[in-house]
């Protein structure tokens, strides 16, 4: 074969290697792209799921909780209300201040009872908790 012909050759294999490397990489990119999307929507389906399930939660608690003001002013003799008909309890000033603002706070009511958090189940007794963590990760001083 004459120079030029082994010449041409090198160069059309190289150009080939170096297409099959560009869509080699060019794919192993493409897949952590994928998987990035896939990690971020999963995530974002989680944010919007939490945040539906805080959404009719607080509905469900204020439709119930004025029915159930009403039926106390009605008939004083119901004071002892079914507490699991109510599913979230908002901290307040006058119950669990401490807790206001803290993303340690749960609120939910299992069988009649609170569980106000998992380092305090019943919650503090003081209006300061030493376990007070607010939603952007930071400790209240």
């Amino acid at each position: 074969m004459e120079e030029w012909q082994k010449s041409f050759f090198v160069v059309v294999e190289t150009a080939v290697a170096e297409v099959e490397q560009f869509f080699t990489d060019a794919t192993g990119e493409f897949a952590e792209m994928l998987d990035s999307l896939a990690k971020l929507s999963e995530e974002f389906t989680v944010q919007v799921q939490n945040s539906l399930m805080d959404e009719l939660d607080e509905y469900f608690n204020e439709l119930i909780e004025p029915l159930i003001e009403v039926f106390r002013e009605l008939d004083p003799e119901i004071n002892e209300i079914d507490m699991s008909l109510v599913t979230y309890v908002e901290p307040s000033p006058t119950q669990q201040p401490a807790c206001i603002g803290c993303s340690n706070y749960h609120g939910h009511v299992y069988g009649g009872n609170l569980l106000v958090c998992g380092m305090h189940a019943s919650g503090v007794e003081s209006d300061i908790c030493p376990d007070w963590e607010g939603y952007g990760g930071d400790l209240e001083s």
